[in-house]
This record gives structure tokens, sequence and C-alpha cells, in this order.
């Protein structure tokens, strides 16, 4: 019986069907070198893609799930690149651990330094919410934007921000999988992501959803 109930479906029909789907990857996986808990991160996002590459591209920083939990219990903000995040994250499930999400990337300022300064949205959003002091000890969920990526860790190495956990997944052609591997070398901030051009905010809000079933299990 599975212990948890504010991550799981609302109806036994949804359950049934989520846990019939988690099965069927179990068993069509094959091999994998992942510890239980990151096992439960990744199978949940080759859930959410049907795509079993994931077993593999998907890398760990070996303190990444502990301090995740760890976030969302202590009820730490979570601030994305895109809407899209926030909005595919369960606001109940959220809600339960006190923890809100944030992000800038459609302010009327972020635009307007964007453009002065001829960056990216994505760079000025993070830089805002620097300032606004959301970065410390927050979960960065980064799904679409390696421009985003590249900024908060730049903002690590300079400016010495400290997030509980980077969960860095951009998708796409130019500095998708340069971010991602520069985000691997970070020793002292744990971090989830995927190796490649594949990402994207699915796999991010999957990866969170994890988290927070684990935060619940613990």
């Amino acid at each position: 019986m599975n212990a948890n109930i504010i991550t799981e479906q609302l109806t036994q029909a949804g359950q049934k069907i989520e846990h019939n789907s988690f099965a069927i990857v179990d068993n069509e996986v094959g091999k994998y070198t992942y510890t239980q808990m990151q096992w439960a991160i990744v199978r949940r996002m080759i859930h959410a893609t049907a795509d079993f590459e994931f077993n593999g591209l998907t890398h760990f920083h070996s303190l990444a799930v502990k301090s995740g939990i760890k976030a969302i219990k202590q009820g730490k903000k979570i601030v994305a690149d895109v809407e899209m995040i926030c909005v595919g994250l369960s606001q109940p499930r959220l809600s339960h651990f006190g923890v809100t999400t944030h992000h800038f990337i459609a302010d009327t300022d972020v635009i307007t330094m964007a453009k002065a300064e001829n960056t990216t949205r994505a760079i000025q959003a993070m830089r805002k919410a620097d300032k606004l002091g959301l970065l410390n000890d927050s979960i960065i969920a980064i799904g679409n934007a390696p421009t985003a990526l590249l900024e908060v860790i730049r903002l690590i190495k300079e400016e010495g921000v400290k997030p509980a956990l980077i969960v860095g997944m951009p998708v796409g052609f130019v500095s998708a999988a340069e971010s991602k591997a520069a985000t691997e070398l970070l020793k002292t901030i744990p971090w989830i992501v995927t190796d490649g051009r594949k990402g994207g905010s699915t796999l991010v809000v999957a990866a969170i959803h994890a988290l927070l079933a684990l935060a619940e299990a613990d």
C-alpha cells in the first residue's frame, strides 16, 4: 500500500493508471545505476515523456535528492525560468509543504533590462530573483532557457549565491548541452541535470513532483 496521500492522484482510477504506468516503466527499463530515490525521479521523468533515454541521460550530484527533500520539507521557494513550470506543478502538493513558486520572465522591468543590455529575458529574470533574495536556499528550476542556467552558475561563482538545488534541464540546440555540462562541474551546489540537448519544462515538473512524493514519504 502506498503511504503517500498528498502527492497521489486524487481518484482511485487516476492512482491505478499512474501506478500501472510506473510498473510498465520498471518492467521495460532494463538495467540502471541509480539509487532507489534517484530512480523514483528518473522513472517519473520517463513516465512524463515516454522516453527511456532519460535512464542514463539524467545525472545527479551526490547530495541532490537529500537537499531537494530538505528544501521542500522546510518550505523553501522554487524559482523557475518560465511560467510553464509554475503552472505545471501541483499547487495542492506545494501548499502542503508551504512551497511557493516564482518566475519573472514576462515582467516589464525584465524585458526592459534585456533590451537595454542586449541580453536574454532569462538572464535578467534570474538577476531579478537574486536581487529579491529568492535564489539562496531555493530550488532553481530551469527547463527552457540555457542562458538562465548559465546566469545561475555565474551568480554562484561570482556573487556567492547558494541555492539548495538546481534542477537544470533546458532543452535546445544553442548552449543547452553546454549549460548542463557546466552545472555538473559545480561541487558544492547540488544539481540534477539531463545531458545533451534533451530537456524541457515537463521534465523539471516531473522531477519536482517526484521530490515532493519523496518528501511526503520521508
